[in-house]
């Protein structure tokens, strides 16, 4: 087992990841600014994420990154998503068809994190990168995933919010009167809608994949300004990403669900 030390340093590490990924390339000083950690320490620190070839020196005089290795670890873990890779020539389809940001999420705990991620040909929205998360209850995607978690789920999910919600914008739904009809409404419809509830100005749609079970196993979505989405062109978009979604979800063998 890992003793507290060692788990200790793993954090701190974690800690400095996190930030290289955030802000691409800091100095040691910048990084203990950050942390509140001694220079020395997150030195040494660096140096050691070196030797693994988990940060290397960066373009600037004194900088540090993230390094190659993180990306072959990245690949292994999108490659460990069945979702993914059956989802993928779906994407790319629906992406050429529409020229919209495309997202494919799936649920841990109380998060939607997203595993792959199509940027929109005209606007790259930013809310969501690969590897990144939403709260369940803020956006299309995520709000596919909690609808279809089961109402017990729903008000536990509002219970541990304990009424606090987080709020991205005036429109995202943080109390249960608001959400909960949300929620209705994606099940019956099949289709979440997000209306600047993320960011303002940006709208999106999502379908749930379903596998040969009947269990939700990803939710497939569909973002960009709110005229694109929402406009005239919101028949056929929507149409799209449902058939898409059926397209992915066969490959699961939803069919075979009773």
């Amino acid at each position: 087992m890992v003793n507290e030390n060692g788990l200790q340093l793993v954090r701190k590490a974690v800690e400095a990841l996190d930030l290289l990924a955030r802000d691409r390339e800091l100095t040691p000083a910048q990084i203990a600014e950050l942390t509140g950690e001694p220079r020395s320490s997150v030195y040494r620190l660096l140096t050691g994420l070196q030797q693994l070839e988990l940060v290397e020196k960066g373009a600037r005089r004194g900088t540090y990154r993230l390094g190659l290795h993180l990306l072959q670890l990245g690949e292994s873990v999108k490659k460990g998503f069945d979702e993914r890779a059956l989802a993928l020539p779906v994407m790319e389809k629906l992406h050429d068809l529409t020229g919209e940001t495309i997202f494919l999420c799936i649920r841990r705990g109380s998060e939607a994190v997203c595993i792959e991620r199509l940027d929109g040909k005209w606007v790259q929205t930013l809310a969501l990168q690969v590897g990144g998360s939403l709260p369940l209850h803020a956006g299309a995607a995520p709000r596919v995933l909690l609808a279809n978690a089961g109402r017990e789920f729903w008000h536990e999910y509002l219970r541990a919010g304990a009424g606090k919600l987080e709020a991205f914008t005036p429109a995202t739904p943080t109390a249960a009167e608001d959400l909960i009809p949300e929620l209705e409404n994606t099940l019956h419809a099949g289709v979440a809608v997000s209306d600047g509830d993320v960011t303002v100005g940006i709208a999106a749609l999502g379908v749930p994949v379903t596998d040969y079970r009947g269990d939700v196993r990803a939710a497939l979505s569909i973002s960009g300004v709110r005229p694109s989405i929402l406009g005239a062109r919101h028949k056929e978009i929507r149409e799209n990403l449902i058939a898409a979604g059926r397209e992915i979800s066969r490959s699961l063998g939803a069919d075979l669900a009773n």
